[in-house]
């Protein structure tokens, strides 16, 4: 297959229509987002991925998650990644198979952060739980006392947990039941701002699909790294892999990128390719 001759990236006129709208879709998403944060509106808590026992979590989230991004360089890298290997990917599919395989890498991007989250909150959300079945003041005390909950505690809840203990205090000193129902609606609601935390937005598991399709495809095309370092596809594949895997392991506190949601979206790409390439009558 001669890439060069028949399939290349165009220009935003000539781009492919799938490909066209998705950043079109992208680019809107993102700018609604920036103006209603003027207004304190955040679309992330409608539209961003949430985990299934969040309360702000809603069906749609596992689509509309794929359309949000967090900041400019966000958006960029996606959309430019998206603009070199998708629409050259239409053209070799065809905008239905395409559309298809965006969406389909992006929900298995998703499933795989859910697991992520899973073994990340369900320890803290147990204990939480196994405290309100069982609430007194020693086993309350013993779990804000606990690592499980040290750190959890997010920047904004700060100022009410500081109101929250003194009342607290103040009740149990008393010798008021008070004090009970105070432990209880505040393990309510940390578990409500713990489990809504959990969000993803983002077109990188697509993207990582899109890119492990590619080198699938392609394996020897070369393409350049910052714009002038030549790696073949393939390997280019299997190192971006490779980093992310590595990356999602090191679990760094301060790296708040959804590293296994992209091997997620690579792995689900690679898969759908691989049955498409034996089913070649409906391939593309």
């Amino acid at each position: 297959m001669d890439f060069n001759n028949q399939y290349r990236p165009q220009g935003f006129g000539g781009m492919p229509v799938v490909t066209k709208n998705i950043i079109i879709i992208n680019v809107i998403f993102f700018v609604a987002t920036m103006l209603a944060q003027t207004r304190g509106i955040e679309l992330s808590d409608y539209l961003g991925l949430h985990y299934y026992q969040a309360s702000d979590f809603r069906p749609h989230q596992f689509i509309t998650y794929i359309f949000m991004h967090g900041s400019l360089s966000h958006i960029f890298f996606n959309m430019f990644g998206v603009y070199i290997f998708g629409q050259v990917l239409e053209q070799v599919w065809g905008p239905k198979r395409y559309l298809i395989f965006y969406i389909l890498t992006g929900l298995g991007a998703a499933l795989a952060q859910y697991l992520v989250i899973y073994f990340t909150v369900s320890d803290v959300i147990n204990s939480v739980n196994a405290v309100q079945g069982n609430l007194t003041p020693g086993s309350f005390e013993e779990l804000m006392n606990s690592s499980k909950l040290n750190g959890k505690i997010s920047h904004g809840f700060i100022s009410q947990y500081t109101i929250f203990v003194r009342e607290y205090n103040i009740a149990l000193q008393d010798g008021s039941s008070r004090a009970m129902g105070l432990a209880s609606a505040f393990l309510v609601d940390f578990k409500n701002q713990y489990l809504n935390a959990q969000v993803v937005v983002g077109a990188s598991g697509s993207l990582f699909g899109l890119l492990g399709a590619f080198g699938m495809l392609f394996p020897n095309k070369e393409l350049y790294i910052y714009f002038f370092i030549p790696v073949k596809a393939k390997w280019l594949v299997i190192g971006y892999g490779a980093i992310e895997l590595f990356s999602g392991w090191q679990n760094d506190p301060m790296d708040n990128v959804a590293h296994f949601a992209h091997i997620g979206g690579l792995i689900v790409g690679i898969i759908l390719v691989l049955i498409w390439r034996k089913n070649r009558q409906h391939f593309y």
